[in-house]
This record gives C-alpha cells, structure tokens and sequence, in this order.
C-alpha cells in the first residue's frame, strides 16, 4: 500500500524523533539484532505510520503510550489493526510502560508472538569447531552511525 508523501515526510520526520521507549525498543531490533529478523522504525502504510515493521512476517509493533487508553483511542487502535489484518499485515501492540521496565522483554513478546526460538545473534554460524565469540558481539543498547 503506497502511502501518500505527506505520510512519507511525516514518517521521517519521527524516525528523528523516536519517544524513549521506541529508542529503546529500536536498540533491539536495529541491524537484525532480534534473531536475525530485519525491522523498519517508522514505516509508512498508506496513511498510517507504523512504529516498527517487519516485512519478513508482515508484522507491525505499536508502542502504546498512555494515550492509547483514552477516550476514543482504543476503538480508532480497533480499526486501524483491523484494516492491516484486512492486508495480512498483524499488529503485536506493547506498552510504552512495558518497553521502559524491560526493553529485552519487550522484544522476547515480539518473539513469542512470532513463534520463534531462543535469540541469536545475527550473521552466519561460527566455522565448525569453533564456539561463538559472544564478547566480540556488540552490546545490545550499542549504537551505531548505520541507523
């Protein structure tokens, strides 16, 4: 679904502007950080902006903040998650208060959500008979200039 320029400027606009929960979220998805699974932050669908998405398993995550809980929110959420699922695209929704007490954990819902295993680092296995340098990987809250 082609999303319209204004949506587009408005999506790079918050890529610059991530609220703290997403930046922290970001630092565990960024550079396939999350089993190897690649995410966009601030992605644009049509006229929606989505907070992350993975194309692999057309998976959107929306952090929700305080607001998501008020007056009409929660049914425009509704809606708005239902015309996504209308385009095989789901919607995993995780607290703001959630990201912030535990980023990690925040990011193992997304992989309960998905099925997936255990996290592993990105990359190729290690040669043969060699273990996993796992003190030569990068923190995971390391950032970098590539994002």
């Amino acid at each position: 679904m082609e999303a319209p320029l204004r949506t587009r400027l408005t999506a790079q606009r918050l890529r610059r502007e991530l609220t703290l929960p997403e930046i922290l979220l970001w630092l565990c998805l960024k550079g396939r950080r999350l089993n190897g699974l690649h995410f966009r932050k601030q992605h644009p669908v049509g006229p929606y902006i989505l907070d992350f998405y993975c194309a692999e398993h057309r998976l959107a995550v929306e952090v929700d903040g305080e607001l998501h809980a008020l007056d009409d929110r929660p049914a425009r959420d509704a809606i708005r998650d239902r015309r996504f699922a209308e385009r095989g695209i789901a919607t995993l929704r995780i607290t703001a208060r959630d990201v912030l007490a535990s980023p990690d954990g925040a990011a193992g819902r997304i992989l309960e959500y998905l099925g997936a295993g255990p996290l592993r680092p990105s990359g190729p296995p290690p040669p043969e008979g060699e273990e996993l340098d796992r003190a030569a990987a990068p923190p995971l809250g390391e950032l970098s200039r590539s994002d």
